[in-house]
């Protein structure tokens, strides 16, 4: 059944990829727009002809996600004053503070329970419009990239108000209005309710939460946002009823990643350079799949051996063949949710997971960060090639220099540093201690996933860790905001270096990019990256819990 269901997956998103992936790239390219665009430019001043250089793209990114955390973090805290809050209180300033960081970042952490804290007004105006503006951010960045990649001398890489409004008009709005009524058809709830009466087994009246779940449920995956409007997010049977919804979602959440290699190869001209980066995110997706399942059904522990398998966490809805394929699949992205506990999974198996996301993800990444982040460590390939030749790197015409592998550095460097510096300094700190759940390996995990999370922008939790305590709430939120920043500062920088070039022809020296070779040497490069980085702690954590 497992195997069915990946393959159904795999045949879905092979099915879409050129359509939809080139569908992507007239979006990007159009000269017109659309009249609702023009409502949007006119309403906001901006100038939708103008061609901006890198500094000037990176201003907008860095001045629309300030104000978007500003006015997010206001809706929390008067919370009370708006409609829909059915009597919930303001959030607790460090709460608000991580939430917003935590939207406005993609990464869509939740340390609350959504369903007393937050009510539908600050869901829907607040958190929701969130997840539909930070995934336009995403892909805006990596698009500016590709054109810096595919430009011809001019330093301009597009227009960053152009490119968050047309992902949002043109690409995650119409998909989300079907996708909800899909969804409505498939058993999702969909009400302004704060929740509905039931009579439980036990004979008295209990409450269920509701929400507008089905619309929230398709741009939290579509989006790879992950943040729900019920504590068991995917888990819950009012945001996921059944089998089918639950492989549509892992759709969703996998589609755009995917569908954007084919945007790069039709954008620059040649399609095979987005088959190569397909093909890498492809492989690297059914390992750690490969990986996670045979973990999860050959356990160890007394428990576990009775049961025949890891069941312990799995919804029985779904089993472990389907939570095995979401836990990789939301990982391998920034989407963040879930449909089973990942503090349950073996020591293996979470500890691939947290792989997943370690490695960058890339496998196939975020909406935008996915693409821009395989190239960043695409550049890194090329660069170390030319280091093993002495040869000046190429990557697509444009020559890799100081600047450009700077950039590139500063980008794989960024996450790494927040994510083992975070997880130091909190396992350094006493109180940590009591925010556990578990001691020893599997502890450290705990502290290490929650602060990879927020550093990769995923927002899953090993859900072991309480981290509702102001120091979890602020150091995870500076993390997001390093982890998603300063990348997207340095990818910036680097469009902008290659946009100033112009391309040159390839020699018998070049390096090619399109064929098998180059696409073990990126696949190397992420795993090396990766395993330099990070095994040390890996040993200590779930390595070392999977060989006890």
């Amino acid at each position: 059944m497992g195997l069915l269901q990946a393959g159904l997956l795999v045949a879905a998103l092979a099915v879409v990829h050129k359509p939809f992936g080139d569908y992507m790239a007239r979006v990007y390219t159009a000269e017109a727009d659309w009249r609702v665009e023009e409502v949007v430019y006119r309403l906001v001043g901006v100038n939708a002809s103008t061609r901006q250089r890198w500094t000037s793209y990176a201003t907008g990114v860095l001045a629309f996600s300030l104000v978007s955390i500003a006015l997010l973090y206001a809706v929390q805290r008067l919370q009370p004053l708006l409609p829909l809050s059915f009597g919930r209180g303001s959030v607790p300033p460090s709460m608000a503070f991580n939430t917003a960081v935590s939207f406005v970042t993609n990464t869509n952490w939740q340390s609350y329970v959504p369903e007393e804290v937050l009510g539908h007004g600050v869901q829907m105006a607040g958190l929701t419009v969130q997840n539909f503006v930070s995934a336009a951010v995403g892909m805006a960045v990596a698009v500016a990239l590709v054109r810096g990649f595919a430009g011809h001398g001019t330093g301009r890489i597009g227009n960053v108000w152009v490119d968050i409004t047309r992902g949002c008009t043109r690409i995650l709005l119409p998909i989300s209005v079907v996708g909800a009524i899909v969804l409505v058809g498939l058993g999702a709830a969909m009400s302004l309710a704060p929740g509905i009466e039931v009579t439980g087994l036990d004979g008295q009246a209990h409450t269920i939460a509701t929400a507008p779940i089905a619309s929230q449920e398709v741009i939290k995956e579509l989006g790879t946002n992950g943040g729900g409007v019920l504590n068991a997010n995917s888990a819950h049977p009012l945001s996921n009823p059944g089998g089918a919804s639950n492989l549509l979602e892992i759709f969703l959440l996998l589609v755009i990643p995917v569908s954007l290699t084919r945007t790069f190869g039709t954008m620059v001209g040649d399609r095979r350079q987005g088959h190569v980066l397909v093909s890498v995110m492809a492989t690297l997706w059914a390992a750690m799949l490969a990986v996670t399942w045979w973990a999860e059904t050959h356990p160890n522990g007394p428990a576990a051996l009775a049961a025949g398998a890891a069941l312990e966490g799995k919804e029985t809805r779904f089993g472990i063949d389907a939570s095995v394929l979401w836990a990789v699949s939301t990982t391998g992205t920034s989407t963040g949710a879930v449909n089973a506990m990942h503090d349950s999974f073996t020591g293996l198996g979470g500890g691939t997971v947290l792989l997943n996301m370690l490695i960058g993800e890339v496998a196939p990444g975020g909406v935008g960060a996915g693409l821009y982040g395989i190239l960043v460590l695409a550049v890194i390939a090329v660069f170390l090639a030319g280091l093993m030749v002495g040869r000046t790197p190429e990557y697509l015409g444009k020559k890799l220099g100081r600047r450009e592998v700077t950039a590139a550095a500063l980008s794989v460097l960024a996450m790494p540093t927040a994510v083992l510096l975070g997880t130091g300094l909190a396992m350094a700190l006493p109180a940590t201690r009591d925010a556990l759940n578990n001691t020893g390996a599997h502890g450290l995990s705990e502290v290490l996933y929650a602060f990879a999370s927020a550093g990769n922008n995923n927002g899953s939790a090993f859900a072991g860790l309480t981290a509702t305590s102001p120091f979890f709430q602020t150091a995870l939120g500076l993390v997001m905001l390093m982890g998603r920043f300063v990348p997207i500062l340095a990818v910036l920088m680097l469009a902008g270096s290659v946009a100033q070039q112009q391309r040159v022809p390839a020699t018998a020296g070049t390096l090619p990019t399109t064929g098998p070779l180059f696409a073990g040497l990126l696949g190397g490069t992420v795993v090396l990256v990766a395993a330099l980085t990070f095994l040390p702690a890996l040993a200590l954590g779930p390595i070392a819990e999977a060989l006890a």
